[in-house]
C-alpha cells in the first residue's frame, strides 16, 4: 500500500557531508511521524532523528548540532542533512514512518520501514 523509498547514502571523507531523503507513496491519507534510524554492524538500531506527530523533533544526542531533519509535506519526504560526518556515524540509515491508509472504509496507521541506504564515512 505504501512505500518508502531512501535515497542519498554513499561514501564520504570524515567531516563531509551527506543528504538523505525518504519520499512516501501510495494510499497515504496522513503521516503520523516520520524520520530515521541508523545500524551499525553488531550494533543496536538507534533512533537518528524523527518528526513527531505533534511537528516537532527529536534528535539522538550524539547528532545533534550536526544533523538536522526536514520535510516536505507537499511531496511526503523527509531528509536528513549531516554536516560533519563522523567515522563513528557509518550505518545503514532507515527511513521509518507510521502511516495511516485508508482500508475499505476504514483509517488505519502501519508502522513502514525503508529498505536502508549505506553511510560510510571514512577517516
Amino acid at each position: 500500500q505504501v512505500q518508502l523509498a531512501e535515497s542519498g547514502g554513499g561514501s564520504v571523507q570524515a567531516g563531509g557531508s551527506l543528504r538523505l531523503s525518504c519520499a512516501a507513496s501510495g494510499s497515504i491519507f496522513s503521516i503520523n511521524r516520520m524520520g530515521w534510524y541508523r545500524q551499525a554492524p553488531g550494533k543496536q538500531r538507534e533512533l537518528v532523528a524523527m518528526f513527531t506527530s505533534g511537528g516537532s523533533t527529536n534528535y539522538a544526542d550524539s547528532v545533534k548540532g550536526r544533523f538536522t531533519i526536514s520535510r516536505d509535506n507537499a511531496k511526503n519526504t523527509v531528509y536528513l542533512q549531516m554536516n560533519s560526518l563522523k567515522p563513528e556515524d557509518t550505518a545503514v540509515y532507515y527511513c521509518n514512518a507510521d502511516i495511516w491508509v485508508v482500508v475499505t472504509t476504514q483509517i488505519q496507521g502501519y508502522d513502514y520501514w525503508g529498505q536502508g541506504t549505506q553511510v560510510t564515512v571514512s577517516s
